[in-house]
């Protein structure tokens, strides 16, 4: 499952983040690394963005972009 699908409310933990070698820099340098507890806080009106929770901070990141990144789902 891709972080893209992960619902309101739901966690999961992050497996694996993909992309094109620019994008994946991007994201491991915010924080999106494997074993990352991710939390899905809430979407825009047309539900791109979405706003995640993680490390202790909210970060908002492009439905296009959570796609490439594969998780678990917690509880």
């Amino acid at each position: 499952m891709t972080l893209k699908d992960l619902g309101i409310g739901k966690s999961g933990t992050v497996l694996t983040v993909g992309g094109e070698k620019a994008l994946r820099h991007r994201l491991l340098e915010m924080g999106i690394t494997p074993r990352t507890s991710v939390t899905v806080k809430k979407a825009a009106p047309m539900g791109d963005p979405i706003e995640l929770f993680l490390r202790g901070y909210v970060l908002s990141l492009r439905l296009e972009d959570a796609e490439k990144i594969t998780i678990e789902q917690g509880a």
